[in-house]
């Protein structure tokens, strides 16, 4: 059976996917159940700010597919991220001891202001099969986590880990990554060589950012003075 699109990328790429993934040590840290709280507290603001201009790339996705059934599930990755992820970070955030108006008022630190301004500008510049491409490891990186650390004991033990995994291994989000997957597998079809080698380097930097985030919260990274 061939290897199919995305599959042949993630293969292409393994070791840095792991690196990302699977084996840096935030998310080792989460499986083990010591993660500390002011690194978990980091990660939850960034991402939050992430997701801001995330949905903008979602909504720049919307208009640049090419057929219904696309523009409606990109939507529905849009209300998932803008009404479902995003609330649970506000709650989850009041919860850990971070009130809304630290989290409103919150500057994005550089590995996340890099990731967003590269993702828009994909969005604003590019095709729908590079817009897809970029955005598959974030959705599919996250997927992959959760399915890791859902059978964690040390994890679930922990509160506040715990509650991260439900968010990321409920149906509404394993369906998104799954017809996202699928979705890029199809563009991939129909792509030229160069399209594909496109593809592939939108793919490869969103690991490359992907990696860069979470080490961002690992050491607690801010701007220089």
């Amino acid at each position: 059976m061939p290897e199919k699109f995305t599959d042949y990328m993630k293969n292409s790429h393994i070791e840095l996917w792991n690196k990302s993934h699977v084996n840096h040590p935030f998310i080792i840290s989460m499986r083990e159940g010591n993660l500390d709280i002011e690194k978990f507290k980091y990660f939850m603001i960034q991402d939050y700010l992430f997701l801001i201009d995330y949905c903008k790339v979602i909504s720049l996705a919307v208009t640049k597919a090419t057929n219904l059934n696309s523009m409606n599930h990109f939507s529905s990755l849009l209300n998932e991220t803008l009404n479902s992820e995003m609330q649970l970070h506000r709650d989850f955030c009041s919860e850990i001891g971070i009130p809304n108006k630290d989290l409103e008022s919150a500057s994005a630190m550089p590995a996340t202001s890099s990731y967003t301004n590269y993702l828009l500008s994909t969005a604003y510049n590019n095709t729908i099969e590079e817009i897809a491409a970029s955005l598959l490891p974030c959705q599919w990186g996250y997927d992959e986590i959760g399915r890791n650390l859902e059978n964690s004991t040390n994890a679930k033990d922990v509160v506040f880990i715990n509650k991260w995994i439900s968010g990321y291994t409920n149906s509404e989000y394993r369906d998104l990554t799954k017809w996202l997957i699928n979705y890029v597998n199809e563009l991939s079809d129909n792509a030229s060589n160069t399209t594909k080698k496109k593809m592939m380097d939108k793919f490869l930097h969103s690991i490359r950012y992907e990696y860069l985030f979470w080490d961002s919260a690992w050491n607690l990274e801010g701007w220089f003075d």
